[in-house]
């Protein structure tokens, strides 16, 4: 009887945590953003940027061998935590940069521990809100993504259907351990973290005939039908391993 009070008492005191100790670190990650965007770091994560500077910034990495990746790394990995909305770009700044092997090495690292750092920040704030708010069917589905998280987190990398951001946080609101997430996170972004940065890494004669245009280079003069319908089959790929199980946990199996 005592030990039951006792776990009682410490979920909640679990429970009852001060709102700033709780939503403390999601904060930061929101002050981090509005900070960057409020500085106008969002202007140099761009394709103009990397046109208007690429010789400058290859003679800085020819110059530093050894810090220029590691600096990348570490500012790749930030621009996730903070959930900035260029994950595309700084990738095909690492093939442009450092090669598409390098290059998407070290974004898959960088990427993986970014998001790590703001899923946990999100979980902190968010762990057991759905748990509240929801019931009947949704329930159930929630119930599904936390019992084969790997599965479904692997899907939702591979298919760049949503912002890599959000997919970032969503999975706080479940209870997925952080090693299944970081483990899903860093195999499903390697197909599309290598595809990018085979992109970067020919993108020179890409941005040199659009400055002789006198246009700007977009990312849609990059993305190929075949590239996206490669991503698509992916995830379907990926996606066999839920819809057996599914069948398999069928009544009428």
């Amino acid at each position: 009887m005592t030990m039951m009070q006792t776990t009682e008492n410490g979920s909640h005191e679990n429970t009852r945590r001060s709102p700033l100790k709780r939503f403390l670190p999601l904060l930061i990650v929101l002050a981090g953003l509005a900070g960057g965007y409020a500085l106008g770091l969002h202007q140099y994560l761009s394709l103009e940027f990397l046109s208007e500077s690429r010789g400058v910034l290859r003679g800085f990495v020819a110059e530093n061998p050894f810090l220029a990746p590691l600096g990348f790394a570490v500012l790749y990995a930030m621009a996730v935590a903070f959930s900035f909305p260029a994950a595309s770009i700084l990738t095909l700044f690492a093939g442009f940069l450092f090669g598409w092997l390098l290059g998407g090495a070290l974004v898959a690292v960088a990427a993986t521990v970014g998001a790590s750092a703001v899923f946990l920040a999100a979980r902190g704030a968010l762990s057991g809100v759905l748990a509240q708010k929801i019931g009947g069917r949704v329930s159930r589905m929630a119930k599904g993504f936390e019992e084969d998280a790997f599965n479904y987190l692997l899907v939702l990398r591979l298919a760049p259907i949503f912002p890599f951001w959000v997919v970032n946080i969503a999975p706080a609101l479940f209870n997925v351990p952080l090693r299944i997430y970081a483990t899903a996170t860093f195999l499903g972004i390697l197909p599309g973290t290598f595809a990018y940065a085979y992109l970067g890494h020919g993108l020179d004669s890409v941005l040199v005939a659009a400055a002789e245009a006198g246009r700007a280079v977009t990312l849609g003069d990059l993305i190929t039908p075949q590239l996206t319908l490669a991503f698509a089959a992916l995830a379907l790929v990926a996606a066999i391993p839920v819809a057996v199980k599914k069948l398999r946990r069928s009544p009428d199996t």
